[in-house]
């Protein structure tokens, strides 16, 4: 259970007793596989195959819901980072490995025509929920109740139909050439400016909790604005101390980037006065080596930002 509430970002994880004894009680099919396998010598030997049955039924009797669900699916969407916490909770082998599997039979015996139609890893419940992964994008849960004869849900498998209809999810659409769909993981021109603006106006309010938002989203914390000043020449000149420890501390920003009138942050500070400011960027400064920029930037930007706030 600790490790489904790292797993759901400590959003609510349950376990139901009353549903543990019925899949046990009704669990006839499951033990008959299960004896089928042990004479076919398909298990370890000294293998308690009554354990692992009653763990399957313990895993079957977990109460989520559709918040703590989508985290779940969040996380394994994220590599395994769980994106409320920050927190690495499986290896991303292990992701690897799920997310084939739910791809290739997380929805029963509709498992070929989902991977058909929509092509993302899926993982249906018999209580109308479908548990659905973009990989490096976001997770869902949808949740209604009424099923198919295959047992999935029916506005839940419509849902996701709908979802590559709309945007290039598809694990094999055309992610140049299909301009009929929406691509989300594209940044248009407004998108970007948004960005910057939100990054500047954290650090000129001093809310380190936004910042702290946008890091985890792996936004760049060093983006300009028009007059080439970054989020530290605003919290510099602002004197906001924490977002200036943050920025410099978790996010490893460049201390000394110049603005167009040839500026760093410690200029700022000096300029208004923040003399605690001037502190932390100089014992920073000391202490700093500047790294050499890599291809992958925006890969090399989000491991900074979650390895420097874990």
């Amino acid at each position: 259970m600790n490790f489904m509430n790292k797993l759901a970002g400590n959003e609510y994880v349950g376990f139901s007793n009353a549903t543990f004894q019925s899949e046990r009680l009704s669990g006839d099919r499951n033990f008959a596989i299960g004896y089928y396998l042990k004479e076919k010598k398909c298990f370890p030997e000294g293998t308690d195959m009554i354990s692992i049955l009653d763990l399957y039924f313990q895993l079957c009797s977990i109460e989520v819901t559709c918040e703590s669900a989508s985290v779940m699916a969040a996380t394994l969407a994220n590599g395994g980072f769980c994106p409320i916490t920050g927190e690495r909770v499986l290896n991303p082998e292990a992701v690897r490995d799920t997310l084939s599997l739910m791809h290739s039979c997380g929805m029963y015996d509709f498992s070929g025509q989902f991977a058909f139609h929509v092509g993302l890893p899926a993982k249906s419940g018999v209580s109308g929920g479908i548990l659905l992964v973009v990989p490096n994008v976001m997770g869902i849960m949808c949740w209604s109740p009424p099923l198919d004869k295959l047992g999935n849900s029916v506005r839940g498998i419509q849902f996701c139909t709908d979802l590559v209809q709309l945007c290039n999810f598809h694990n094999y659409d055309n992610l140049r050439h299909f301009a009929k769909k929406l691509d989300p993981r594209r940044e248009g021109g407004d998108q970007r400016v948004k960005s910057v603006i939100n990054l500047l106006f954290a650090a000129y309010t001093g809310d380190v909790s936004a910042l702290r938002r946008f890091a985890l989203s792996s936004m760049d914390m060093e983006q300009r604005d028009y007059d080439s000043r970054t989020a530290l020449h605003v919290a510099a000149a602002e004197g906001h101390t924490e977002v200036v420890r943050f920025l410099l501390e978790a996010c490893k920003v460049n201390p000394v980037p110049k603005d167009r009138w040839g500026n760093t942050p410690m200029d700022e500070a000096i300029h208004f006065g923040h003399h605690d400011v001037v502190t932390i960027l100089q014992d920073y400064h000391n202490a700093y080596s500047p790294k050499e920029t890599t291809a992958d930037s925006e890969k090399e930007t989000a491991e900074k930002n979650l390895d420097g706030m874990l």
